[in-house]
C-alpha cells in the first residue's frame, strides 16, 4: 500500500496516504470543471473522482448545446461516462480516455479527452485569481448522521485548447471561454443505494441552494447559500478575493432569484451584500445558458449514471439527453441548474460586469420563496 506520495512530509495520519482517514463508503475525492464561451452556445460540465473505499474511480464530459431556437431551456446534454478500478498512481489522474494533468498547482492543469464516442478534447486552464478555500460543508440525516462532511476549494479561470464534438470543432480561446472549477474531498452520497435504516424523522422535505463563483477585472467572488425548507441557513459563505489573495468577507446576503413562470427555472436574480466596512452592495444576475448537472453529469437525482458506482472494468458510454423532451424536462426540479451567468457589480455609484457560474436548485420545499412542496411551480 507504500506509494511515492508516501516519501513526502505530507500525512496526516498513521498509515499510508492511499487510504483515506474514514472508512465511510461514501469518503470521494474529486474535481469538478464548467467552460462556456461568453455568446451563449457551448456550455460543458466535466470532472474526475476517487472513491477509495468503493475500489472505484470515474470520470465525465459533458457538452450542452442550446436548441435552434436559442431558447435557454431546451437544448441538448450529451455526455460521456468513464469508469474502472481505482489504482494507486494518484500523482497521473486518468480514467480510460480521459486524463487530468496538474501543470501548476492550484493554477494551471490540462484536461485531455482521446476522442471518447465522438468527443475529443485537450483543454489547459489557467486561473485567473487565487483558489478560494470554502466554509467547512455539514449536512445532517435527521440531525444527527453526516450525509456530507466535506471541504472544498473554488477558481475562476480561462480555457485554451480545442473541443469537438461528432465533427463540430470549437476554438477555445481565453479571451472568449472561462469557467470555474471545484476541488472537493471529504463525505457525500456516491456509488450505489445504501439499505436506508430507520426513516429519517423528521423526513427530508427540501433544501434551497445557490453557489456563485464569478470573475470581475479585479476580484472574484464566491457567494454559497444553503438553507432549509423554513428558510433556516446552514451554510452562509460569501467573500471576495483580490489578486494579491486579499479576502473579505461580504455578510449576510439578501438573495431574490426569478424564475420562468410554470417552472422552477432560474432566469436571473438579485444579492444584496456589503462590504466589511458596510458600504452596500448590489449584484444583478443574468442566466445566458443553463443545464441540468442531474441529467447526465452523474449528480445527485441522475437516474442514468451515478458517480462511484461500479459498471465494469473499461466502462465508457455515451448518452444524449433533449431537455425539452417532456419526460426530460419533468426531471428538471428535482436536481441542481448549472447557468452561464453574467453579472452586474454595483457599488459605490459604479458598476462593473463579470462572468461565472450561476447554479441553483430548490428541491421540494423552500416556503420563503413560495414552494410549499414538491410540485408547485413559480407563478
Amino acid at each position: 500500500m507504500i506509494t511515492g506520495l508516501d516519501e513526502y512530509p505530507i500525512h496526516q495520519l498513521p498509515q499510508p496516504l492511499m487510504l483515506p482517514g474514514s472508512s465511510d463508503r461514501n469518503f470521494y475525492d474529486r474535481s469538478y470543471f464548467n467552460g462556456f464561451d461568453r455568446s451563449g452556445a457551448v456550455f460543458f460540465i466535466s470532472g474526475i473522482g476517487y472513491y477509495p473505499n468503493l475500489g472505484t474511480k470515474d470520470a465525465y464530459f459533458m457538452v450542452h448545446r442550446v436548441g435552434a431556437d436559442g431558447d435557454i431551456a431546451g437544448g441538448t446534454n450529451t455526455a460521456v461516462h468513464l469508469g474502472e478500478a481505482i489504482d494507486h498512481d494518484r500523482m497521473n489522474q486518468r480514467v480510460g480516455g480521459f486524463s487530468l494533468e496538474i501543470l501548476e498547482p492550484l493554477q494551471k492543469l490540462r484536461l485531455v479527452i482521446d476522442d471518447v464516442e465522438g468527443i475529443s478534447a485537450d483543454l489547459t486552464w489557467n486561473g485567473l485569481f487565487p483558489v478560494a478555500q470554502e466554509e467547512h460543508h455539514l449536512m445532517l440525516s435527521a440531525k444527527v448522521r453526516p450525509i456530507i462532511d466535506a471541504q472544498r476549494f473554488a477558481q475562476v479561470g480561462s480555457w485554451t485548447g480545442a473541443l469537438a464534438i461528432d465533427g463540430d470543432e470549437y476554438d477555445v480561446r481565453p479571451d472568449e471561454w472561462m469557467g470555474s472549477r471545484d476541488r472537493s474531498w471529504g463525505i457525500r452520497p456516491v456509488g450505489e443505494s445504501e439499505p436506508p435504516g430507520k426513516p429519517a424523522d423528521p423526513p427530508f422535505d427540501g433544501m434551497w441552494w445557490l453557489y456563485c463563483p464569478v470573475a470581475f477585472d479585479e476580484f472574484f467572488m464566491v457567494f454559497i447559500v444553503q438553507e432549509e425548507p423554513d428558510g433556516f441557513r446552514t451554510l452562509n459563505d460569501v467573500t471576495r478575493i483580490w489578486r494579491d489573495g486579499r479576502v473579505e468577507q461580504m455578510g449576510w446576503p439578501r438573495i431574490a432569484i426569478d424564475y420562468r413562470s410554470g417552472t422552477r427555472l432560474p432566469t436571473g436574480g438579485v444579492i444584496t451584500c456589503a462590504t466589511p466596512e458596510g458600504a452596500e452592495v448590489r449584484v444583478d444576475i443574468e442566466a445566458v445558458m443553463n443545464t441540468a448537472t442531474h441529467i447526465g453529469a452523474g449528480y445527485g437525482g441522475d437516474s442514468g449514471w451515478t458517480h462511484g458506482v461500479w459498471r465494469g472494468e473499461g466502462f465508457v458510454e455515451r448518452i444524449t439527453h433533449d431537455l425539452a423532451d417532456p419526460e426530460v424536462a419533468g426531471r428538471l426540479p428535482f436536481g441542481l441548474i448549472d447557468s452561464t451567468g453574467r453579472f452586474t457589480w454595483h457599488e459605490g455609484g459604479s458598476a462593473r460586469t463579470g462572468w461565472g457560474l450561476f447554479e441553483h436548485g430548490v428541491l421540494g420545499q423552500h416556503r420563503p420563496s413560495g414552494f410549499t412542496d414538491w410540485f408547485v411551480h413559480a407563478p
